[in-house]
């Protein structure tokens, strides 16, 4: 069995195309396996897989504790705002307490970028990152690029354009690398002040008008402001937003070809993008959730198979 280069997955930096490849070929099969009758495969039963989420989140939490089902793992959740942590107990304590109790591998979302890094040099557990502050979120990223690759066919050399507030997203950074890793071209679009100046360094197109965005993608990712992370205004108004950066119907039909429109959610429907686009045929936006659980799940085996081998 071909295995991965690295022993957590902690972001899309730290990993090879082949990884992401044999991701995808991995979460092919679980593909089929989640729209059998009987959705379970008893791979994990021996497993048991913590879910430690520091930050609020309901859809990836969700679709890894369904990922993780699927398999047949035993599943421990905790939430760091009924625990100890709010009495002043350090991360590596925390991990340590559920280690105790035998857990094998650690999902984490946790507002602090480098999180788990720090964790995976402290802790005798498989990691896998659900999210740093504005760092990364690997699994979205790779869900996202699967969703991409079975529309399209692959990513070797599609334009993708990521749409919103760069600046604050953990998405728009693991979909760079993921998205430059497999051979596609990439571009940010948003206003100035949502796009950080570092942005260029990484090999992507830089564009302030939608308009011109959308007639060079081929994929345009959507994403949604993040005013809780915004500590000032980036913007004069939620309304102006809209009207400079959000996607319609009429902006989609007069475009002279077709393209692709995802978003990672949740959706602020009305802001950055309408209804009448998030459910029209251009849309993949239940496809990226159905295939989260997929990816989730080929993340979780490949790893899961290292355990008994360190």
């Amino acid at each position: 069995m071909r295995d991965l280069s690295v022993d957590h997955l902690l972001g899309i930096k730290q990993i090879t195309a082949a990884d992401i490849q044999l991701i995808f070929e991995t979460a092919d099969s679980f593909k089929q396996v989640i729209n059998r009758p009987i959705k379970k495969v008893p791979t994990l039963r021996d497993i048991t897989i913590a879910n430690m989420f520091f930050e609020n989140s309901t859809r990836t939490r969700l679709s890894f504790e369904l990922a993780e089902k699927r398999l047949s793992a035993d599943v421990v959740n905790f939430s760091a705002a009924s625990s100890s942590v709010k009495k002043g107990e350090t991360l590596v304590d925390t991990v340590n307490n559920i280690l105790a109790m035998k857990v094998d591998m650690v999902v984490m979302r946790h507002p602090n970028p480098g999180a788990h890094v720090f964790l995976a040099k402290h802790i005798d557990a498989k990691i896998v990152n659900a999210g740093d502050g504005t760092h990364e979120h690997p699994t979205q990223a790779l869900l996202d690029s699967f969703s991409i690759r079975e529309r399209l066919g692959g990513l070797e050399g599609k334009k993708v354009v990521i749409v919103g507030d760069i600046k604050h997203s953990r998405v728009a950074l693991s979909n760079i690398y993921a998205l430059k890793k497999q051979g596609a071209e990439v571009m940010v679009c948003g206003p100035t002040t949502l796009i950080p100046k570092y942005i260029a360094e990484l090999g992507v197109k830089v564009e302030h008008n939608l308009k011109k965005a959308l007639q060079w993608c081929d994929v345009a990712n959507m994403l949604r402001i993040q005013l809780e992370r915004q500590e000032i205004k980036y913007f004069p108004s939620i309304r102006e937003y809209t009207m400079q950066y959000g996607l319609t119907k009429p902006m989609l039909d007069n475009l002279d070809k077709e393209i692709v429109v995802m978003h990672p959610g949740p959706i602020n429907r009305g802001v950055e993008i309408t209804s009448e686009v998030a459910d029209s045929g251009h849309s993949i936006i239940l496809d990226q959730v159905e295939n989260g659980v997929a990816v989730r799940m080929a993340v979780i085996y490949l790893l899961a198979g290292k355990i008994n081998r360190g």
